[in-house]
């Protein structure tokens, strides 16, 4: 990876220093010369850990910087939209942190702009690098469990309290469990078993003087599949992460990939050989029949690794690879939010449409 990237990072926050600038900075070949923050703590933070780049206070330092070849939009998702179409109307490549954007109608708009401006637009669905994802993914490629008939998978928390000064806590658009955690099920879902046909979702707020949705069940109907995708902010017991179902045997998954919590306890995986590796206890159980042979045990869990989304984005920068997030993939991702709501209101299954 001898060619060099530059990339401006828009939001220092949570978004923007956990997950998004550690994995950059990790990928040789890509280079962050700018981070756009005005809030003094993550403005603190940002030159600590990029004592190199220019800390600026305004879009513009980024969006009008021609050394600038990738811009990554780590803001609350309420400013996706704007910032997307800035950058891409500036000529910048994209990635949006995820959900990509509120509707799916803006989230047109920006596959639009960016097609007529020839530029890269993706979305950061990191979660299908995660080393249970992984495991997932190949055990139904091989098909372990013989024909799979349901596919049920958890994010749950347990966060009795509301945080008040958190935007995601607050009834304005783009807030809410659905939106956080619910796009990378969605994504998930969607990159499994492709588009589904139907939708059945309730989506409701269960703590008392929240404003904001903080659970759902989705049901996502697929011929002779049934998907489940669950979350809530009160599960104070571990529930199984995955749960799949078929007609020769069982996998069930508890726990969670090990890299965001090494991300938020700031470690790196240039500085961690074993990176993205989960403990054995966290492997997940199998029961099945595999050519006759009945069998019991634990399945190994694949190795995580969040760096794959930013050297495919390198790769296909340098015109070697093709996306693996494709911004029709996000962008069907929040149209299946958008028909879950109105699923969960009308209290009925509908169909998918465009």
């Amino acid at each position: 990876m001898d060619k060099k990237i530059n990339v401006g990072l828009i939001g220092y926050s949570s978004g923007g220093r956990i997950y998004n600038a550690p994995i950059i900075a990790s990928v040789p070949g890509l280079k962050i010369v700018k981070i756009f923050e005005r809030q003094k703590e993550n403005v603190n933070l940002a030159n600590i850990n990029f004592p190199k780049s220019s800390i600026v206070s305004d879009t513009k330092d980024i969006f009008e910087d021609s050394s600038i070849d990738l811009v990554v939009i780590a803001t609350p998702t309420p400013y996706h939209y704007e910032l997307a179409y800035k950058a891409l109307s500036n000529n910048k490549n994209v990635i949006v942190e995820k959900p990509f954007t509120v509707t799916s109608k803006e989230a047109d708009n920006l596959i639009q702009l960016a097609k007529d401006k020839n530029r890269l637009l993706t979305v950061h669905h990191n979660r299908r690098f995660d080393s249970d994802f992984k495991t997932v993914e190949k055990i139904i490629k091989n098909h372990a469990l013989g024909k799979l008939v349901q596919y049920e998978v958890h994010f749950d928390r347990y966060k009795p309290e509301i945080k008040k000064d958190s935007w995601k806590e607050q009834n304005i658009p783009g807030s809410g469990m659905l939106y956080d955690l619910g796009a990378h099920l969605i994504d998930g879902a969607q990159w499994l078993f492709g588009l589904t046909e139907e939708i059945t979702a309730d989506i409701r707020i269960e703590r008392q003087g929240g404003k904001a949705p903080d659970c759902f069940n989705i049901v996502l109907g697929y011929p002779n599949l049934k998907v489940v995708l669950k979350s809530s902010m009160l599960v104070r017991e571990n529930l199984p992460h995955y749960i799949l179902l078929g007609d020769k045997g069982s996998f069930i998954k508890y726990g969670m990939d090990p890299q965001e919590d090494a991300l938020r306890e700031g470690k790196l995986p240039l500085h961690c050989p074993n990176w993205g590796e989960e403990n054995e206890h966290l492997w997940g159980n199998i029961n099945t029949e595999i050519n006759g042979m009945h069998i019991i045990g634990k399945v190994e869990s694949e190795k995580g690794d969040y760096r794959a989304f930013y050297e495919n984005i390198y790769r296909t920068l340098l015109g070697e690879e093709s996306l693996k997030v494709t911004p029709i993939q996000a962008r069907n991702t929040i149209r299946i939010m958008e028909i879950a709501m109105e699923s969960s209101i009308r209290k009925c299954t509908l169909p998918f449409s465009e």
